[in-house]
């Protein structure tokens, strides 16, 4: 069936739905999701957002997100996102966010890898009181629907342009959709991953569908891997003990509960740190400890991580927890520009699934609410301001070439896998476990 939108947006997590919200209101906007759209690891993220909190700071955070990204970032990137970083957080505020305040001011924490205190937050659940506004917002909107439990299979491309996508409903139903732009926000591949903090939905198929089309890619093997995780052997995704909770002072400890390493590393320093202490541990595990605290001080600033602990059985306000790496974050994507415009015409990719190159090698902490959000808003001004060719015809499909949709995403996750495989280089950056 052939069906028509303005713009599609492919992902609910923070990226797509704050383009939308920015998108003028004369345009049929149409989002889809793989899952429920409240179903994105955007939702997951614990720790906060970064905001250039005075123009004194713009140095500071420059280089702290440099220097955490091993200076493969992109400089003009970086300054795009530190610069328009207030913009955003007035945008955010505007949609009925709330950060934490003393006295009506907004308070900053610190996290691993920054000089000083920058990034705002909401309890642990800044990602949820985020992307939760933002989609309470954008279901009031007339001109936004939101489409569940329904995959995008394919890019639809005449010439070198993209006006359409195909997506299978959770019926295995094919669908043609055409649009004026196409914007790709599906999050990243934690799901290729036997460990990730991420939903097992998420795995990559946008990026998938970019590598078969041609479309340009970069740094696929550029990635994160969280320090500190709970660790379990039970299936199914890996619960974050957030970064914040180091950077209020929670410390590590070995086997002999022994302190042995800065908490406020940079994330992938870290990780190789608490690795090389596993294994002279011969453990699984090493130990986090945030009890010194206090039980009033954890249950204010980390009531979820309070909660989630004490239903696995740790109460963290009384005893260690044991805490392990696990595959986060992509820092490489789909190649974008600074409006986050993609080498097809008409096809753009934001959030995690992009890469704009800001993280460089490693991301440094609360950077990627903000990235996504400073780029999200480009796109939406960029396909704002173009002008769309009239008349352009849609190509034949055989829909049948889509009918076995399991074989499909089998072959999608094996040209990723087979992608970041090809490309690593660099042990020390790319320390994922290679374990699909």
């Amino acid at each position: 069936m052939k069906k028509r939108a303005d713009v599609i947006i492919v992902g609910t997590g923070a990226a797509g739905l704050f383009c939308a919200l920015h998108l003028p209101k004369d345009k049929q906007v149409k989002l889809i999701t793989k899952s429920a759209a409240d179903q994105s690891d955007s939702f997951l993220a614990q720790g906060g957002i970064c905001v250039l909190k005075n123009e004194d700071d713009y140095d500071s955070f420059f280089d702290d997100t440099m220097k955490a990204g091993h200076y493969e970032n992109d400089a003009d990137s970086v300054h795009t996102m530190i610069s328009e970083s207030p913009e955003i957080i007035r945008d955010l505020i505007a949609c009925g966010v709330t950060f934490e305040r003393e006295e009506g001011r907004l308070v900053y924490t610190m996290e691993g890898a920054h000089s000083v205190p920058r990034i705002l937050y909401h309890e642990d659940l800044t990602g949820k009181e985020i992307t939760g506004k933002l989609l309470a917002e954008a279901r009031k909107r007339d001109n936004i629907s939101i489409q569940e439990d329904t995959t995008m299979v394919d890019l639809v491309c005449s010439g070198d342009a993209c006006t359409g996508i195909l997506t299978a409903d959770k019926d295995g139903a094919i669908n043609l959709w055409e649009a004026d732009a196409v914007v790709l926000a599906t999050g990243g591949l934690g799901g290729l991953y036997e460990h990730s903090t991420n939903f097992r939905h998420l795995t990559g198929d946008a990026i998938a569908i970019a590598l078969k089309h041609q479309i340009d890619v970069e740094n696929l093997d550029y990635v994160q891997i969280h320090p500190t995780t709970l660790y379990s052997t039970k299936p199914g995704r890996r619960f974050l003990i957030s970064e914040s909770v180091r950077g209020e002072g929670a410390v590590l400890y070995n086997r002999g509960m022994e302190r042995f390493v800065d908490e406020l590393l940079p994330r992938d320093v870290l990780t190789e740190a608490i690795r090389r202490q596993m294994k002279a541990d011969r453990r699984d595990f090493v130990w986090l400890s945030m009890q010194h605290l206090g039980k009033e001080v954890i249950q204010k600033r980390f009531p979820n991580i309070y909660r989630h602990c004490l239903a696995e059985g740790f109460d963290v306000t009384e005893e260690c927890i044991p805490v392990t790496p696990a595959q986060h974050y992509l820092m490489g994507g789909i190649k974008v520009d600074l409006d986050s415009a993609t080498s097809m015409e008409r096809l753009y990719a934001i959030g995690e699934t992009s890469c704009n190159r800001v993280h460089g090698a490693n991301r440094l902490a609360s950077n990627s609410l903000l990235e996504s959000l400073v780029f999200a808003k480009r796109a939406a001004k960029h396909i704002t301001d173009q002008a769309v060719p009239s008349g352009t015809s849609l190509p034949e499909v055989d829909f049948s070439d889509y009918s076995d949709l399991v074989q499909l995403q089998e072959t999608y996750k094996r040209l990723v896998i087979n992608e970041i495989e090809g490309n690593i280089d660099n042990e020390r950056l790319c320390n994922a476990e290679a374990e699909y």
